[in-house]
């Protein structure tokens, strides 16, 4: 299975964001990968509102780009400023990425 990192929008309608989140595992899953959503981890014991607590989730989902296989960008309800942060810092590295639609 390859390793993949889901990048989708979380803050602002969160529970709209957290469903497609898990419609996009379920998406990656259904192909052959190994996914993991970092915004749907850590935001079960970090709060997104506190801004020390933002930055070591972001942190520590990014982190995991130096064991990913590839970093999927899933767009059906648009880009966050982090995920237009990820993707530049993939850029930035020469990570390439994917971006895929699911609805």
């Amino acid at each position: 299975m390859r390793l993949v990192i889901i990048e989708s929008p979380f803050a602002g309608e969160v529970e709209k964001n957290v469903e497609y989140a898990r419609r996009a595992m379920l998406d990656s899953l259904g192909r052959g990968e190994a996914p993991i959503a970092s915004h749907l981890l850590y935001t079960q014991m970090l709060d997104d509102n506190i801004p020390e607590h933002g930055a070591l989730g972001i942190g520590a989902g990014l982190a995991w780009r130096k064991v990913c296989e590839l970093p999927v960008f899933y767009v059906d309800r648009g880009w966050s400023g982090g995920m237009v942060a990820a993707m530049e810092l993939y850029e930035k590295e020469g990570i390439e990425y994917e971006i895929r639609t699911i609805d």
